[in-house]
């Protein structure tokens, strides 16, 4: 009876704590829902967040591309200034000269004052990468020369600028304008016996 008892005794034991583990390695599900709720308002701040982020950077691209426009398109309109305040002294030389001109003065302090102008001008627009193309008496280039006409002359080489119609310019290293040249060539003369001496010289070396 006493083994028996404590048979019995001890299948109710077993009966009475298996629950109790059981439970204690169960997780509550209240537990579960309160840490995805949690989660869930992390994610939600955190998204939150990026989007404020999102929207304060987008806010100061746009400033930033405003403002760029609005710069560039000063600095195209008002690119030209310093330029235009070194001519100004320039233009003042000029309307003196005008004005001195038309006061009786002599041609020759009228000249010399466009000469002064003219000087200054070329100054100015110096420093601002203006040069001029050297051409008379040079070779012609092609590259900086345009040929208007062509003379016969005796007393330079063939294809030497001979005169100057108007001016070539570059601007820092690029070719602003040729300048427009009539250049030298030989006399018909002496073109024809120069062709012949080439033909017989030809003829001999066969």
């Amino acid at each position: 009876m006493d083994e028996a008892e404590k048979k019995g005794n001890g299948k109710a034991d077993g009966a009475e704590t298996a629950p109790e583990e059981e439970a204690g390695e169960q997780t509550s599900p209240l537990s579960e829902v309160e840490q995805l709720r949690q989660q869930l308002e992390a994610k939600e701040l955190e998204a939150k967040e990026n989007y404020d982020r999102y929207l304060r950077q987008a806010a100061e691209l746009d400033n930033f591309k405003k403002r760029t426009a609005r710069e560039k398109t000063e600095s195209i309109r008002y690119a030209n200034e310093t330029l235009m305040r070194e001519i100004l002294p320039t233009l003042d030389n000029l309307e003196r000269a005008v004005e001195h001109a038309t006061g009786g003065g002599n041609g020759e302090s009228f000249v010399e004052g466009i000469e002064m102008v003219l000087k200054g001008l070329l100054e100015a627009l110096n420093r601002h990468g203006l040069s001029q193309i050297a051409a008379l008496g040079e070779a012609f280039n092609p590259e900086k020369h345009e040929a208007f006409a062509q003379v016969e002359r005796t007393d330079c080489e063939p294809n030497t600028v001979v005169q100057e119609h108007h001016k070539g310019y570059y601007l820092c290293d690029r070719l602003l304008r040729p300048a427009l040249v009539t250049i030298s060539k030989l006399p018909e003369s002496k073109e024809k016996k120069s062709s012949e001496g080439e033909v017989e010289n030809g003829e001999g070396d066969d």
